[in-house]
């Protein structure tokens, strides 16, 4: 589906905002990824989404097809963009809308101050060229969801994302390629927690970032984990994953792991903010 959109930046605040950013660049509504535990569709309108998108959270999406149009008017030099904290730009219907390569290119002819992207898809690839092209205009970073190493998680969880060693490959290429890319844990779903750092690790040469899943006692209010997650959760014994006192204890040991190999690792607000910044 496609929809004209009256704007493409929005002023940022929350999460993102205390991190740094300026602005959000969102280029669609609902996301054909459809985690279970994705956070957007909580937000319902807060989050810009109509009733049917949290209705049908993943089964859809809606193209905002002026968006090239928008940004090419609306970026300015200063501005620090996330892309995007509400939808995946490079979700599997990415693949026949081919929006993102023209966004792109705008961005390449009206440069903002840092542009972030941040994907689970392996379909950033395709848009390498264009990638090389901006990152010679701006301070460009992709930060690239690495949730699991186990297979049988990942179908629970998330069954439409790539495995973890296409992920794996996909964060190599963008390092090989001269991309500064960023491994992102996070959500951390249940996982091997030793073998999936070291292989972030491995695969990047940056620090990491990270978060455990959102859980609404720890954040009373806005965003949290959705109810089908919660469920497959305590029908396969994870739900230690959700509780804040091993969520800390699992945090931990990824700064452990992470500053044994000389790297740092940021939970939250903290490790988006090395993100925003513009050196």
């Amino acid at each position: 589906m496609r929809a004209e959109a009256k704007s493409i930046l929005s002023r940022t605040s929350g999460f993102i905002g205390a991190a740094g950013f300026s602005h959000s660049l969102t280029p669609a509504r609902n996301c054909t990824f459809g985690c279970t535990y994705c956070y957007v569709p909580t937000l319902r309108v807060y989050g810009g989404l109509k009733p049917e998108d949290w209705q049908r959270w993943g089964q859809f999406t809606t193209f905002k097809s002026n968006a090239p149009e928008l940004v090419a008017r609306q970026v300015r030099p200063d501005q620090s963009i996330y892309c995007s904290p509400l939808t995946d730009p490079y979700q599997p219907a990415e693949e026949s809308e081919a929006l993102m390569p023209r966004i792109l290119d705008a961005l390449t002819e009206h440069p903002p101050a840092v542009f972030v992207i941040q994907t689970r898809g392996p379909l950033v690839l395709r848009d390498l060229g264009r990638l090389r092209a901006l990152s010679r205009r701006t301070v460009l970073r992709v930060s690239f969801s690495i949730t699991t190493d186990r297979e049988d998680v990942r179908r629970m969880y998330e069954p439409h994302c790539a495995t973890f060693e296409q992920r794996l490959a996909t964060v190599r290429a963008l390092r090989d390629a001269g991309i500064t890319v960023h491994a992102t844990l996070a959500p951390l779903l249940p996982c091997n927690i030793e073998v999936m750092v070291g292989a972030a690790i491995e695969a990047t040469s940056g620090d990491l970032i990270g978060d455990p899943f959102h859980v609404r006692s720890v954040k009373p209010h806005g965003a949290t984990t959705r109810e089908a997650a919660l469920k497959i959760s305590a029908k396969h014994g994870f739900e230690q994953w959700h509780d804040p006192a091993f969520q800390l204890q699992l945090t931990e040991k990824v700064r452990e792991i992470a500053e044994a190999a000389g790297r740092r690792f940021g939970v939250g607000e903290e490790g988006f903010s090395w993100l925003s910044r513009r050196g």
